[in-house]
């Protein structure tokens, strides 16, 4: 299998808030939008991948707890007081993990939670071995 593109899909609860989360609140690239009247979806760049907004989660459920989004920045710090000065719930501030990652967490409006990382120059992820 040759893979040319790929996305990550989500159902949300209510399309416009999370719509507005991700564009307005998150700042988000739009690749595409597209459809009309109410029914369609946004794609947005995230880094390397894509993330589609569209439709709605069935029987309005809450997506699943296992599911969790990790968005690479160049500064965690400075991206923590953007989020915090646009009224987002940090779930848990900025810190230094034992693994080497600077992590913060957010949730979206369906509670998806979101790791917000910043991989400092010496780790190894860095690094091409």
């Amino acid at each position: 299998m040759e893979v040319l593109t790929s996305r990550l899909l989500l159902r949300p609860i209510d399309f416009d808030r999370s719509i507005a989360f991700y564009r307005d609140t998150l700042a988000l690239g739009i690749y595409r939008e597209f459809g009309e009247g109410g029914v369609g979806g946004v794609v947005f760049f995230i880094g390397g991948g894509l993330l589609e907004v569209s439709g709605s989660a069935p029987g309005g459920e809450r997506p699943s707890e296992s599911l969790r989004l990790w968005f690479q920045v160049r500064d965690v710090d400075a991206t923590h007081a953007e989020l915090q000065a646009a009224g987002v719930s940090i779930q848990r501030p900025p810190r230094n993990e034992p693994w080497g990652l600077r992590e913060m967490w957010i949730a979206d409006p369906d509670g998806i939670q979101i790791a917000i990382i910043q991989v400092p120059e010496d780790h190894p992820l860095r690094r091409r071995i």
